[in-house]
């Protein structure tokens, strides 16, 4: 049988990408059933040294910067750790998508001989390896964004942030997966193959970032950079037990990407954002003060004028919110009770919290799912068909072509998220009228879920909608006292995706097994004002050393 072309030109590209991991990092077929937790293959293969093994295992991006920097380590030496570890974990879980190792060596090297020569380095992050999302394009090198009709054309420019990455010293040496059109919950499509979730593998690693969860997991980067448009950077960094990051649409460089969809469609839809992906919280500011303090509104003209000293500040004492509804799905008890923690935490250590009501909350997914049809999907399935390639099974039953909206149904949109934003921003206020710092508040519902189980993105997509900054805070481990917790008796059911969420913890016994949850990671979402990044950071930071100093 003669294969579709979207068939011939997955198979070059998955035999590209081999061919691009050298023969001595390449594992031995596995004489055992591969285990639910792939992380401690990467000691067990033996082709990272001890030193390598340790570079990559026992610091974070802060560590090893300073170390690079001081001369203690080279940056050759650090990206050969993480080029390795990557190459391991992409053949354990499938998430790169472009394999940039040669030309990451030599960058890593050419930073180490101008550190020498001139005994000055380029900025905080000079010779650290730093990963990046597929939909950022680098000049020569595919962004196929999981469809076929994009690969094996490769970009004739840098994306912005990848010439100031570049400037500032960082070694890029790999792309990672993502869902076919971006549009999934799942990193999933034709051309790479499904992402595995490191920490077990019968949940879902996320999307639409989900690449680079999973090689953060795996420890192959320690400092990586996704986007988000409806949780696509704090989805996956739940699923993965991560840090994460989504600024404000207007503060990291978005020019030069590959989304997917015609020039000038983002300008009247939702803005997408670029933030960081990370093993501790630090490394998010480390990212996000490097990026502000070198001008990036001079790369981009998009981006707004900013230092990091200027972009907001935590009060010396806090006072945070704690939204625990979105008024659409009620969070399954895991969810709520370590949202309860994280509270009651912060209360018996003196910080005052407020719970809130939003009631306009429960309007924004809805409408945030009404901004992402604008085009009518038409522009994403002539991508589709000029390939035959068809829809990846999750998508196909969410994903039809409709007519483009016109633009009076543009203008309707604006006028009702406008009126969303103004609303909203009662949560910032009190009932006493005292200035609220940040809000926690779930990133979903529901705990980690199986593959292609995820059940839906309102408490992600509204602070898109809202352009509000958010991260996401890993809190605990799911244990097996999580499993006995049952939804309160006679509790309203308020909609289909209420029902939903509701059956992944009370489904029948062949479509939910809560032992699914075990040790996987239970996180928060900490949420700022527009355009307060520094302040978002500083509340992330503060939550999460009261949080490790009660565990």
């Amino acid at each position: 049988m003669s294969l579709k072309l979207y068939q011939t030109i997955s198979h070059r590209k998955r035999n590209m990408l081999q061919s691009l991991i050298p023969t001595n990092w390449r594992l031995r077929p596995p004489s055992r059933p591969l285990p639910l937790d792939l992380r401690p293959l990467v000691a067990e293969s033996n082709i990272l040294t001890p030193t390598e093994l340790s570079i990559t295992s026992s610091h974070d991006a802060t560590s090893l910067s300073a170390l690079i920097r001081s001369g203690e380590l080279t940056s050759e030496a650090v990206t050969t750790a993480f080029c390795k570890r990557a190459a391991i974990a992409h053949q354990l879980t499938n998430c790169l998508s472009e394999i940039l190792f040669l030309p990451a060596l030599e960058q890593a090297r050419a930073v180490d001989a101008e550190h020498h020569r001139t005994g000055k380095t380029r900025g905080p992050l000079h010779g650290m390896p730093i990963s990046l999302k597929d939909t950022f394009k680098i000049k020569g090198i595919d962004s196929s964004i999981g469809m076929t009709s994009l690969a094996e054309k490769p970009a004739r420019e840098n994306a912005a942030l990848v010439d100031m990455l570049l400037e500032q010293g960082a070694v890029l040496y790999c792309k990672t997966n993502v869902p076919q059109t971006l549009m999934g919950l799942d990193s999933n499509n034709h051309i790479i193959g499904r992402t595995l979730n490191p920490r077990n593998t019968l949940v879902t690693a996320g999307g639409s970032s989900g690449g680079e969860g999973a090689l953060l997991a795996m420890r192959g980067s320690i400092l990586g950079v996704g986007t988000d448009i409806g949780g696509s950077i704090r989805i996956p960094a739940m699923c993965n037990g991560l840090y994460s990051i989504k600024p404000s649409s207007q503060r990291i460089p978005f020019s030069g990407q590959e989304i997917g969809q015609l020039p000038g469609t983002e300008d009247v839809g939702l803005h997408a954002s670029a933030g960081p992906m990370a093993t501790s919280a630090r490394d998010c500011e480390l990212f996000l003060e490097t990026i502000a303090n070198a001008k990036p509104w001079e790369n981009d003209p998009r981006v707004a004028f900013g230092t990091w000293d200027s972009q907001g500040e935590l009060g010396t004492k806090p006072l945070f919110g704690v939204l625990r509804t979105d008024g659409i799905t009620t969070p399954l008890p895991p969810v709520a009770k370590v949202l309860d923690e994280v509270v009651q935490t912060l209360r018996q250590r003196g910080t005052e919290v407020v719970d809130i009501s939003a009631p306009a909350f429960k309007h924004c997914q809805p409408l945030a799912n009404a901004f992402f049809s604008i085009d009518g999907h038409n522009h994403t399935f002539d991508l589709l068909e000029s390939t035959d390639e068809p829809l990846i099974p999750w998508l196909s039953t969410r994903l039809t072509r409709r007519p483009p909206m016109d633009l009076s149904q543009v203008r309707d949109l604006h006028v009702r998220k406008a009126a969303l934003e103004k609303e909203m921003l009662g949560i910032w206020k009190d009932e006493k009228g005292r200035t609220i710092d940040a809000v926690i508040c779930p990133v979903a519902p529901h705990p980690l879920p199986g593959i292609d189980k995820w059940n839906g993105v309102g408490y992600t997509s509204a602070f898109v909608l809202l352009d509000y900054p958010a991260a996401t805070l890993p809190v605990r481990d799911f244990n097996e006292s999580d499993m006995q917790d049952e939804i309160e008796p006679g509790l309203e059911i308020l909609g289909g995706w209420d029902k939903r969420n509701r059956e992944l913890w009370t489904g029948s016994s062949e479509t939910v097994d809560r032992a699914i949850y075990l040790d996987t990671k239970l996180s928060v979402q900490i949420v700022a004002p527009r355009l307060q990044e520094r302040r978002l950071y500083q509340a992330l930071a503060y939550v999460d050393t009261l949080v490790k100093q009660t565990s």
